[in-house]
């Protein structure tokens, strides 16, 4: 990061804020995320699909509420599965002028141990589905549980993506080595589905994101930096969290170097410095 050139943000702004919103689909009798292990491996899994679940039938709608009432646009890293599963959050989504990512075809399904002819397909079916019930092709991806193959960006170069999240290790964009190909800042720590897994609160959350945006907005001196905040429905809203959610849009919507913004245009915004 020392070597690199000043980057800056439209309005001279010095943090870009972006909130990847994971819109996922669970398979019905797969293993997957859990909130209790011990019955992860049971056909029905009651206990956690049925968690998994609320996020899809109740959470997002909370979630959804609180951007409105901040004017924010999430980055929606959306299963493409979810096209059929849950076609009212995609009609939600395209209302509000959402910034699509791909994010696989559903989180019961790790993005592995596929051949480069199968691998190039279903990315090519996931890119047709997002299109065909959005009307845009996703530039961003994000694989399922921030997995990819050794070929994934090259062949996301071909469909015509310009950026991945899955490498979370920075504060700013940079090329990837696949020319056009972008990686764009994700979150590992200041995210929803780890933090609350640990035992932490909402005013613990509500506290990172604080100490996030003040820290980055201090480095910032020396050139623009991205806060990532990532989200899950099935955690943040739940009725006893959504409140410190909304608290941290609306501190950070009253932060005059925020940049509130997309990850779209953080990456049309980084590229157009370096081309110049």
């Amino acid at each position: 990061m020392v070597d690199r050139d000043p980057i800056t943000w439209p309005g001279g702004r010095k943090v870009a804020v972006h909130l990847g919103l994971n819109v996922e689909h669970f398979r019905f009798g797969r293993p997957s995320t859990s909130i209790w292990p011990g019955t992860a491996e049971l056909t029905p899994d009651a206990l956690n699909h049925g968690w998994r679940d609320y996020g899809s039938r109740v959470g997002i709608w909370r979630v959804i509420e609180s951007l409105d009432r901040h004017g924010v646009r999430p980055s929606v890293l959306l299963n493409s599965s979810v096209v059929e599963a849950h076609p009212q959050i995609v009609a939600a989504g395209i209302e509000r002028d959402w910034t699509w990512l791909a994010h696989g075809r559903t989180n019961s399904e790790l993005h592995t141990d596929l051949s480069i002819d199968e691998e190039r397909r279903v990315l090519a079916e996931i890119t047709d589905t997002i299109f065909s019930a959005t009307g845009r092709s996703p530039r961003g991806w994000m694989g399922p549980g921030l997995t990819e193959t050794h070929r994934t960006p090259e062949l996301l170069a071909e469909l015509g993506y310009s950026y991945v999240l899955d490498w979370t290790h920075d504060d700013q964009p940079f090329p990837l080595t696949i020319p056009g190909m972008f990686s764009v800042p994700y979150s590992v720590e200041l995210n929803d589905l780890l933090l609350f897994g640990k035992g932490l609160t909402g005013p613990d959350f509500l506290q990172m994101v604080i100490d996030s945006y003040e820290q980055l907005c201090a480095d910032s001196a020396t050139s623009g930096r991205v806060l990532p905040i990532a989200l899950h429905p099935f955690v943040i809203g739940q009725p006893f969290r959504l409140r410190y959610l909304d608290d941290a849009l609306a501190y950070l919507a009253a932060q005059p170097d925020a940049w509130l913004t997309t990850t779209d245009e953080i990456v049309d915004a980084y590229r157009a410095q370096i081309e110049r």
